[in-house]
């Protein structure tokens, strides 16, 4: 099961993920990163936690502007499930 890295402001996005059978892990600090397959931001920050550098091996979607069904939704095209 993909593991998706989410920052801890988006509980809703994290309510949705889980519900759709995804591992879901809050995002703290940068090590909350390693292993995830996917992260999201709410991208007000975006590299405050150092997200985007070597800590992610997967993507990072920005949160901006998006419904959590639309976060969803890029989630599955990153991940492919």
């Amino acid at each position: 099961m993909p593991r998706i890295g989410v920052e801890q402001s988006l509980s809703d996005v994290q309510q949705e993920l889980q519900s759709k059978g995804y591992e879901v892990v809050q995002l703290k600090q940068e090590q909350d990163a390693q292993g995830c397959d996917c992260c999201v931001i709410t991208g007000q920050d975006q590299n405050v936690m150092g997200v985007q550098d070597a800590a992610i091996r997967g993507s990072v979607i920005n949160a901006h502007g998006m419904t959590a069904e639309e976060i969803c939704k890029q989630v599955e095209q990153k991940v492919g499930q």
